[in-house]
């Protein structure tokens, strides 16, 4: 009997063209600039942003211990400059996710910082089909 295929998992890697489409498919986001760089906003809240000097992206976390403990987990993938040490937000290395893990993280984040009433609307639109 021959062995069992593994399930193929899904190549990781998201590329810059990639992760705008990603990021700007969530309802009220927009790219102007934050500091001089290209950002994604939703509404007026600053959302993420790619970094082209390091092929990653900014990715708001909760609190600090939450950053510090992904960090610690897995730090081929999060990783912090000294500029972002004070804050409680983690670098993402782009070639370390994959384009699902990235829609599920900024899904995530979206809903935390989205007008409460669009998310509202979504889910109920959601929850009738």
């Amino acid at each position: 009997m021959p062995a069992a295929k593994k399930k193929k998992s899904a190549a990781k890697g998201v590329t810059p063209a990639q992760f705008n489409k990603i990021a700007l498919s969530f309802p009220e986001t927009s790219e102007k600039l934050s500091y001089g760089s290209p950002a994604i906003f939703v509404a007026k809240k600053f959302f993420t942003r790619y970094r082209k000097t390091d092929n990653s992206l900014v990715f708001i976390v909760a609190d600090i211990p939450t950053r510090d403990m992904m960090l610690e987990l897995d730090p081929k993938t999060y990783f912090i400059t000294d500029h972002y040490k004070d804050y409680p937000s983690v670098l993402v290395r782009m070639e370390r996710i994959t384009p699902d893990e990235l829609k599920r993280m900024l899904e995530r984040r979206w809903r935390q910082i989205a007008p409460k009433k669009l998310v509202r609307e979504i889910d109920e639109k959601a929850r009738r089909g």
